[in-house]
């Protein structure tokens, strides 16, 4: 299904009745990245499932947006739909904005499942710095050698070079670049509704020290680790998480 908020044509998908949960995927994925939890938790809630713009079947947004703006627009979402109160799902950049949407929005949210999410900068150490300098370096030398106009040689260069999200980011590169260089940390200790942090203890993308952050500054948060799992750990232990979070989502009833 789709709605229409400002200029985007939103796809969600929606099954279920009773308390209302909304799963937010995370960056390159889509609705259906969350299918096998709203499967099970449409069974016993209300459950929504939003392709986020630019990813799925949803619009581009048609300039550079950050994490404000997709909160906005779920913000627009809630009021279209009709819902007053939900639990927030968000994994990875799904995470981003469930932080901000909770912090901005304390009276809207019941609950909130942050899954392997990113939203604080990691730690950068010399070698980090020295990437950098050296990346920003190669793309001088070949922007000077190479034939053709700035943005072509610009878009060979990172196709070439770039990180694999970056490559893969394609017309949202530049929303990507902002998006992942937002601190979200400050937000934290705004958050009041009951959190769960579910973690892969092997997840090299949001590593679980990150996850250590949030659950100290978030003032009512706890901490499940997977382990063995990744950054999809929610995928990697699927039916533990969907009992979980089923419990999590009852536990004041």
């Amino acid at each position: 299904m789709f709605v229409k908020i400002d200029n985007i044509d939103l796809f969600y998908k929606k099954a279920g009745s009773g308390k209302k949960v909304v799963l937010l995927h995370g960056w390159g994925g889509r609705a259906d990245s969350f299918l096998p939890v709203f499967n099970y938790l449409s069974s016993k809630f209300e459950v929504y499932a939003i392709d986020f713009p630019g990813f799925g079947q949803s619009s581009i947004p048609d300039s550079v947006w950050g994490v404000k703006d997709y909160t906005e627009l779920l913000h627009k979402f809630f009021n279209k739909m009709g819902i007053d109160k939900a639990t927030l799902i968000g994994h990875s950049f799904g995470g981003r904005v469930s932080i901000l949407f909770s912090a901005t929005y304390p009276e809207m949210v019941e609950k909130v499942v942050l899954v392997d999410s990113a939203g604080i900068i990691p730690k950068r150490n010399w070698k980090y710095y020295y990437r950098v300098y050296k990346f920003k370096l190669l793309k001088k030398i070949y922007l000077i050698l190479n034939r053709g106009t700035t943005e072509e040689k610009l878009e060979r260069f990172y196709q070439k070079y770039g990180s694999k999200d970056y490559k893969n980011a394609g017309p949202l590169r530049q929303i990507f670049v902002k998006v992942v260089n937002e601190d979200l940390r400050g937000f934290l200790p705004k958050i009041k509704a009951p959190t769960l942090l579910v973690w892969g203890e092997e997840d090299k993308d949001t590593p679980l020290y990150m996850a250590k952050i949030m659950e100290k500054e978030i003032p009512d948060a706890g901490l499940v680790v997977f382990k063995g799992a990744g950054h999809f750990s929610y995928l990697d232990n699927i039916n533990d998480f969907n009992i979980i979070v089923s419990n999590f989502l009852k536990g004041s009833e």
